[in-house]
């Protein structure tokens, strides 16, 4: 997280009617939160020190809900004249400050990381937050359009505002910075979402890694999340029950930290801030597992074991990838023996998994990769 110091401020837009959810938005509990809350800890949670809620229907009930935190509130009188009202109303509050994000309530589950990427790389000009090439909220506004903004009539709102204005967009691997709840439908999915945060959807891990990532080592991300998906999938086909896309995403980032001293505990602190607390764990001790004490299997284990059976982008055995570290380190009587453990924990595993599924290393893994 950067600190964020006064040139940055927040506008969380939480005046409207909420007509189409059939509840009202910012008050409604989002997996032990309220939609509002959790735009609040976003900024908060970036560093950003001036955050502004504009309150405007049921606005005694939502600024009891803002007291909690301790941000301030501008209350818009003409709320019912749409959004842009409110963004009116805001933005004269804003004096002496470089720039500010503008966020409707609701969009909740914008992550903080995406706040402080926006900070980064803002030069003077709207940076708006892009998911796959699409634009999406909050975007970063310069406070030298506040003037624009206050002269605007208003029609085709902000978007059409902004859009004669020079802008950056800045590629995060954030998917809610599009995702809003206009319906229930929506809202229902952003409650799944709020309690997967920690691990991410599989396209967030695709992006992240695209992002931070060599191509040489996405590459060897993807073949042993392959193989640790295939061995997830057959454990659970026996009675298991791992988390498949938490599997998919640690084993592709497991190498983040690649290239750092002690990668696997850089890799896994810079996940946990990230957000990406479900991978964190799993990344940093993907070197070494030893086999549990209970017999039971979990995601760590599978992602140890995998990492081990992946040379580059191919298939290897456990012995294989260990014979070329005994090679490399043959005159170093103490580094061998430290190599023999993690050999033998691998082999620990593997066996586990056999036993478990009743299956062979290479049945289980036939047709995965080359």
């Amino acid at each position: 997280m950067t600190l964020v110091g006064p040139r940055f401020a927040a506008v969380i837009l939480s005046a409207g009617l909420s007509s189409r959810m059939g509840d009202f938005k910012p008050l409604m509990d989002l997996a032990g939160q309220t939609v509002l809350a959790r735009c609040v800890r976003t900024f908060r949670d970036a560093g950003i020190a001036k955050i502004v809620v504009v309150i405007g229907h049921r606005a005694s009930e939502v600024q009891v809900e803002v007291e909690r935190f301790g941000v301030s509130t501008i209350h818009n009188p003409v709320f019912e004249q749409g959004m842009f009202s409110s963004v009116r109303a805001a933005v004269a509050s804003l004096a002496g400050l470089d720039a500010f994000f503008l966020l409707p309530v609701d969009i909740p589950l914008v992550r903080p990381a995406t706040v402080d990427s926006l900070v980064q790389a803002y030069d003077g000009r709207i940076a708006y937050p892009c998911f796959r090439g699409e634009r999406g909220h909050p975007p970063l506004i310069p406070t030298r359009l506040i003037q624009a903004i206050l002269g605007h009539d208003g029609k085709g709102g902000m978007k059409s505002l902004l859009e004669g204005h020079p802008s950056l967009d800045v590629p995060v691997w954030d998917q809610g910075v599009l995702l809003d709840a206009d319906t229930p439908d929506d809202f229902a999915a952003l409650v799944c979402r709020a309690t997967r945060l920690v691990v991410g959807t599989r396209a967030e891990a695709a992006l992240l890694a695209a992002m931070v990532m060599p191509e040489r080592g996405v590459a060897h991300g993807r073949a042993a999340a392959s193989v640790a998906v295939r061995l997830g999938e057959e454990v659970n086909r026996h009675g298991g029950a791992l988390d498949l896309d938490l599997i998919h995403n640690a084993a592709l980032l497991h190498d983040i930290g690649k290239g750092q001293p002690n990668h696997e505990a850089c890799g896994g602190e810079l996940l946990a801030g990230l957000g990406l607390h479900g991978l964190a764990g799993i990344v940093a001790s993907h070197r070494d597992v030893p086999p549990p004490l209970s017999g039971v299997l979990t995601e760590k284990e599978v992602v140890c074991l995998a990492d081990k059976l992946v040379r580059g982008s191919q298939r290897i055995s456990v012995q294989e990838r260990f014979a070329e570290k005994l090679a490399l380190y043959s005159l170093d009587a103490h580094a061998c023996l430290a190599i023999r453990g993690r050999m033998n924990n691998a082999l620990a595993l593997r066996g586990l998994v056999e036993r478990f599924c009743g299956r062979d290393i290479e049945e289980i893994l036939d047709g995965v990769l080359p």
